[in-house]
C-alpha cells in the first residue's frame, strides 16, 4: 500500500514471467494475510516465457518414472546438477503441470484424451507436455489470469527496479523508478523473490528478448549475494540466421532432421547412432543441445555448412513430415519461417546455426529459492538451485519455473510473516540518493560514451571468449576488454535528459547491469580448467571431476569477480563419462 514516501508490501516479487507469478500466487495461496507486490519492468504478458515453444518436462506415462527423469537430468547435467534438488524438481514436477491444467493451460491431447508429450533431447522416455508450439504463450496467459483472482497481490507494471535495501544485512525492500513519471520511490518488503530472467544479451546472437539483460543476478551480485556457475551458458543448435529467433527443439521432437550441404545427416558421424525416423533417446536429432552445437561447429570447420549473409548455417528438413503434422504441432515454427526467411517449411528445409539461448547458472539459492542474504530469494532463470549443471535438458526450464516458483513463493511468505513490520520512512532517504545517484552519472552527466558502442564491444568480446568454443587467451582478452568497458561506461552519455519514460536511461542501467553479469561468466570460465556440458575448453578437453566437480560462486569486488567454489551435491548417480 502507498505511504507519504513510497509503497509498503510483505513480499515483492520482481519479475512478472513465469517464476514470479508462480512464486505470487503460491504466496497467495500460503496466506490471506500477506499483501504481495509484483514489479516487472514490463508488462507480465511481455515477460520472456511468452516466446517458449516447445515444452515442459513431466512424468506423465506409465513407462515413464521420476527415476528416470532425475538420471536424465542428471546425466545432461554433466552431473554437475544437485541430486537432492533433481530428486525434489522430478517429484513436484506432475503436480505442478496438472495444476496448470486446472488454471486453464490448454495442453495439446491425444485421440484418447490424455495429455499428449514428445521426445525431448537427453530424454530417454516421451515426457515433454506441450500446447502445440506456443507452450510459454499458454502457459503464462494461465499464470496471469490466475493471479488476477488474488486482491492483494498488487501490480507496478513498466517499473524498473534499482537497487535493494537493505538494513541490518537485511533485505527490506528496493528502490525502483517508475517509468511512467520518473519518479524514484522505496518500495517495502519485508521480503522480495527475483525472477527477472535470464542474460542472454550479453550476447551479439540470443533467442532472449532485449529485456533479458541481467538485471536481478546483478542486483544480488552488487549485494554481496554469489552468482552460481556462470560460466554454463547454453546454445541452442537451431536458431534462425541473422535475427537469432528460435525454432523450436520440438520440430526435431516431431522428426526433423539436420542436414549439411550436401544433404547429409551428419549427426551420425558424432557417435549420435545411426540415423532413425524412431524418435529413440540418444539418437541423431535428439541428443542435448551443447552436442549438437558443438557438432555443428565441427561441420563448419569440415567446410560443410552453408555460407549466408548471416554466416555458415545447416538445413533443418521438415519436409517429410507434411503439412498436416506441421500445422497441427508446429504451426508456430511455419508462421516464424514463412515471417522471417520467406520459406515454407512445408515445402523447403529451414536454415538454422546454433544461438544463445539459455544460462544454467544465476543467482545461488537454496532448494527453497532462499539466498545467503537474509529475505532474499530467486527462481527461474535469474536464480541457480541447480537442477541444470553445466547443460540443461530441453523443457526442463518450463518446469522449473513452476516448481521453483512455487518453492520460492512458499518460503518468502513464511519469511515475511514471521518477519516484523517494516517502517518506510527511514529508507525514503534511500531512495532519494538513488534518484541522485541516477542524475549525477547519466542525466546530468556530459561524458563522451555511447551505450550502443560499449554493448556492442562487450558482445563481440564475449563472442569470441566465451562461446561455443574457449581457451585460456581469448577468455584472457575478452576478461581484459570488460575491465575497460567497466572504466568506459564511467563516462556515458545520454541523450534524452528528460524524466519521464526515458528508455535510453533505462537502456543505460541494462547496459550496468549486463556488464555485471558478462564480467561474472568470463571470471568463472577462465577459472574452470576443464570441459564439461556447455562449457567447452580447447586447451583442457577432457571432464576433470578431480578439481571441478562443484559450482563456480563469483562474488563482486571493486577489482573484479572473486572465485570460489562449493562441492556439487551427490545422492544416488555417481558420475560416469557421459556420452551418446
Amino acid at each position: 500500500m502507498p505511504g507519504d514516501d513510497g509503497y509498503q508490501h510483505d513480499l515483492l516479487v520482481i519479475g512478472g514471467g513465469g517464476a514470479g507469478l508462480r512464486a505470487a500466487i503460491a504466496a497467495a495461496e500460503e496466506s490471506n494475510r500477506l499483501s504481495i507486490a509484483v514489479l516487472s519492468k514490463v508488462y507480465p504478458m511481455r515477460s520472456h516465457t511468452v516466446s517458449a515453444e516447445g515444452g515442459t518436462a513431466a512424468v506423465m506415462r506409465e513407462n515413464d518414472s521420476l527415476d528416470t527423469h532425475a538420471k536424465d537430468t542428471i546425466f545432461g547435467s554433466d552431473f554437475l546438477a544437485d541430486q537432492d534438488v533433481v530428486e525434489v524438481f522430478v517429484k513436484e514436477a506432475p503436480g505442478e503441470v496438472i495444476r496448470l491444467e486446472h488454471w486453464g493451460c490448454p495442453w495439446s491431447r491425444d485421440p484418447d484424451g490424455r495429455v499428449s508429450v514428445r521426445p525431448f533431447g537427453g530424454m530417454t522416455v516421451n515426457r515433454t507436455l506441450y500446447a502445440a508450439d506456443k507452450t510459454g504463450f499458454h502457459m503464462l496467459h494461465a499464470l496471469f489470469q490466475t493471479s488476477l483472482k488474488y486482491e492483494r497481490i498488487t501490480r507496478y507494471d513498466e517499473w524498473f527496479a534499482t537497487s535493494l535495501l537493505l538494513e541490518d544485512g537485511k533485505v527490506c525492500g528496493v528502490t525502483a523508478l517508475n517509468l511512467h513519471d520518473g519518479q524514484m520511490r522505496p518500495i517495502v518488503a519485508k521480503a522480495v523473490i527475483m525472477c527477472t530472467g535470464g542474460a542472454g544479451r550479453i550476447f551479439p546472437f540470443t533467442t532472449n528478448a532485449a529485456i533479458k539483460t541481467g538485471d536481478g543476478m546483478a542486483l544480488a551480485y552488487r549485494a554481496g549475494v554469489a552468482l552460481k556457475d556462470m560460466e554454463f551458458v547454453q546454445y541452442h543448435p537451431t536458431g534462425l540466421p541473422g535475427t537469432g529467433i528460435l525454432i523450436t527443439e520440438a520440430a526435431r521432437g516431431e522428426g526433423g532432421h539436420l542436414k549439411n550441404k550436401d544433404g547429409y545427416r551428419y549427426l551420425q558421424d558424432y557417435g549420435l547412432g545411426p540415423p532413425t525416423d524412431t524418435p529413440v533417446h540418444r539418437k541423431m536429432e535428439l541428443g542435448p543441445r551443447d552436442i549438437l552445437s558443438r557438432c555443428h561447429i565441427q561441420e563448419h570447420q569440415k567446410g560443410r555448412t552453408f555460407d549466408g549473409p548471416d554466416g555458415h548455417y545447416v538445413h533443418l528438413d521438415l519436409r517429410h513430415l507434411g503439412e498436416k503434422l506441421i500445422d497441427k504441432n508446429l504451426p508456430f515454427v511455419r508462421e516464424l519461417a514463412r515471417n522471417y526467411v520467406g520459406i515454407d517449411p512445408v515445402h523447403e528445409p529451414i536454415p538454422v546455426r546454433p544461438v544463445v539461448h539459455y544460462m544454467m547458472g544465476g543467482i545461488s539459492t537454496d532448494i527453497t529459492g532462499k539466498t545467503s542474504l537474509d529475505g532474499l530469494y530467486a527462481a527461474g532463470e535469474a536464480a541457480c538451485v541447480s537442477i541444470n549443471g553445466a547443460n540443461r535438458l530441453g523443457s526442463n526450464s518450463l518446469t522449473e519455473l513452476l516448481v521453483f516458483g512455487a518453492r520460492a513463493g512458499r518460503a518468502a511468505a513464511r519469511h515475511a510473516l514471521e518477519r516484523p513490520t517494516l517502517r518506510s520512512n527511514p529508507l525514503a532517504q534511500l531512495a532519494s540518493d538513488e534518484r541522485r545517484r541516477l542524475d549525477q552519472r547519466f542525466l546530468r552527466a556530459d561524458g563522451r560514451e555511447k551505450i550502443a558502442d560499449i554493448r556492442e564491444e562487450m558482445q563481440k568480446a564475449m563472442e569470441s571468449g566465451c562461446g561455443i568454443y574457449r581457451d585460456r587467451a581469448t577468455m584472457e582478452g575478452t576478461c581484459q576488454t570488460l575491465r575497460k568497458l567497466r572504466e568506459r561506461f564511467a563516462h556515458i552519455s545520454l541523450a534524452d535528459k528528460d524524466a519521464i519514460f526515458n528508455t535510453e536511461l533505462i537502456a543505460a542501467l541494462e547496459l550496468e547491469c549486463t556488464l555485471d553479469v558478462a564480467e561474472t561468466v568470463a571470471r568463472s570460465a577462465l577459472a574452470r580448467e576443464e570441459s564439461r556440458g556447455s562449457h567447452t575448453r580447447t586447451d583442457f578437453p577432457k571432464r576433470d571431476d578431480a578439481r571441478f566437480l562443484k559450482h563456480s560462486l563469483a562474488y563482486r569486488t571493486p577489482d573484479g569477480p572473486r572465485i570460489e567454489y562449493l562441492p556439487a551435491t551427490i545422492t544416488r548417480w555417481p558420475p560416469e563419462e557421459r556420452k551418446y
